[in-house]
């Protein structure tokens, strides 16, 4: 099986995106795909050749990945807004041999610097035109049918958004699509009506399932935000393309629900439902989005190594606390000798790794890839509890949880805490080295608008938690910021946040 092929199998002139320009037919898409591998022949590129995508979302994203595919090559991808440092690293791993831009500029520097003798197009509706490198072929060699290619066979890299330091490249196989697709269509059933969108880029495996690979798969329409997400933005685009499922982050859903009566500005009606990752999603929020948006927010937990392996939705009705129960991929709580613990003891999360949604391996990491697969577990970095029924409960990745006074501080309770008090865009707890207790409890908060600058007073935080929270956990120093660092996938530095704060000092 070869994973384009399998995305594409539907060549109807049904949508298969609808873009600020309007829809491109599936039957189009497959000839930007077949176009494009040809084009790649005709660079002199072979089977097993990596290319490196550097592109924002687009018809064309979409067209170049699966092309690569499609001629049994295999796509790189990064963060377009990656920079020469972390470019550097990506290239060393992946050493590819052409680059792909998307409507861009011609010079983009870093990876002009870095790969210098890599071949170079431009990925238009007309397919590739070449910006470097020799044509060695003609017409003649367009491929009609795409390469043949086993289920194990390597078919695409992804790096990850590097948040605990240098970017992994995680190798999956064409049989991600199947087992990937399958669980996500189980979890929230298509319905033939249904226009997709999802916020992130592309190079991050959840957006590019969700709004691209899956909604192929499944028959349906993907919607194309053609910029980067802003609340504005978001609704805008669900408005345009009439847009019935989203996906997103927790802090976009905040961020939106942070402006007042931003629901009347828009016409939203077409959400039957929105999806969350990528970070806890307070009960809150979930609640607020309903009431004035009119529809749930299913949450879902996902890895770059897989993707959506755990979540509620539809058919698994919400749990407080929980992310959800697993699909596809059989979660397990671990003890420090792998073994797996009675329901309600907190572990180590970890999943059955002979499901074939998960990786290959780490590109050019042997170590960290034995690390990471062992006794036929998947080990995450994650402390979780699962009760007798499987809804598995996330407190927090275990080198973000720490000790105060001897008692473990999980900060995604607090946090939920502190944003339940309908004050606050966003929050993030992190440690402060003490002699004395361990570590102190910091907070930073990002106040909604009209927020009295009173109430970001520890004095004020610590009464408007009274009750809800032991008094050992309420926080020791709290500093208001105007917006928390995130890196390339939205994520939250919680590092960086610790620095900034301690380095001003907070009341």
């Amino acid at each position: 099986m070869n994973l384009a092929e399998e995305a594409l199998r539907n060549d109807s002139n049904a949508p298969a995106f609808v873009t600020s320009k309007g829809t491109v037919a599936r039957a189009d898409l497959r000839r930007m795909v077949i176009g494009i591998a040809g084009d790649l022949g005709k660079l002199g590129l072979g089977q097993g050749d990596r290319v490196l995508l550097r592109m924002t979302n687009s018809v064309e994203f979409a067209a170049a990945f699966l092309g690569t595919v499609w001629a049994g090559m295999l796509p790189v991808l990064q963060n377009s807004q990656f920079g020469r440092t972390e470019l550097d690293h990506v290239v060393a791993l992946s050493r590819p041999a052409a680059v792909l831009y998307g409507a861009r500029p011609e010079n983009d520097e870093p990876t002009v610097q870095i790969t210098p003798d890599a071949a170079r197009g431009i990925v238009t509706p007309e397919g590739i035109r070449v910006l470097r490198g020799k044509v060695v072929g003609g017409a003649s060699n367009t491929p009609s049918s795409p390469v043949s290619a086993h289920a194990d066979d390597v078919a695409f890299v992804v790096f990850t958004s590097g948040t605990t330091g240098k970017s992994k490249g995680v190798v999956h196989a064409h049989r991600w699509l199947t087992a990937l697709g399958d669980s996500n269509r189980a979890r929230v059933p298509p319905q033939p009506d249904d226009v997709v969108l999802a916020t992130g880029e592309w190079s991050f495996i959840s957006a590019l399932g969700h709004n691209v690979l899956f909604p192929l798969r499944n028959g349906v329409a993907g919607s194309i935000m053609e910029d980067r997400a802003s609340p504005e933005r978001i609704l805008a685009t669900i408005e345009r393309d009439k847009v019935t499922l989203l996906h997103s982050v927790a802090t976009l859903y905040r961020r939106i629900l942070a402006t007042p009566a931003i629901e009347h500005q828009y016409d939203l009606s077409s959400l039957r439902g929105a999806n969350s990752t990528g970070e806890t999603l307070e009960p809150s929020v979930r609640e607020e989005w309903r009431k004035r948006i009119g529809c749930p927010i299913w949450e879902h937990y996902g890895v770059s190594e897989a993707q959506m392996v755990l979540g509620d939705g539809p058919q698994a009705p919400q749990r407080h606390g929980s992310v959800g129960k697993s699909w596809g991929a059989q979660a397990e709580i671990l003890d420090a000798d792998l073994k797996p613990l009675p329901p309600g003891t907190v572990g180590t999360l970890a999943f059955n790794a002979s499901y074939p949604g998960f990786f290959l391996e780490y590109l050019c990491d042997p170590e960290r890839t034995r690390a990471t697969l062992r006794n036929g577990w998947f080990i995450t970095s994650d402390l979780a509890r699962r009760d007798v029924d499987g809804y598995v409960y996330i407190l927090g990745r275990s080198d973000d949880c720490f000790k105060s006074k001897g008692i473990l501080i999980v900060p995604s309770e607090l946090e939920s805490a502190i944003l339940a008090l309908g004050m606050f865009e966003e929050a993030c707890v992190f440690a402060v080295p003490d002699r004395e207790i361990g570590n102190k409890i910091g907070v930073a908060v990002v106040p909604r608008p009209g927020t009295a600058a009173a109430s970001l007073e520890r004095s004020a935080l610590v009464r408007a938690l009274a009750g809800s929270i032991a008094p050992f956990k309420i926080p020791h120093l709290v500093a208001s910021m105007e917006m928390l660092p995130k890196n390339a996938n939205g994520k939250t530095q919680r590092t960086e946040v610790a620095r900034r704060v301690l380095n001003r000092g907070a009341s």
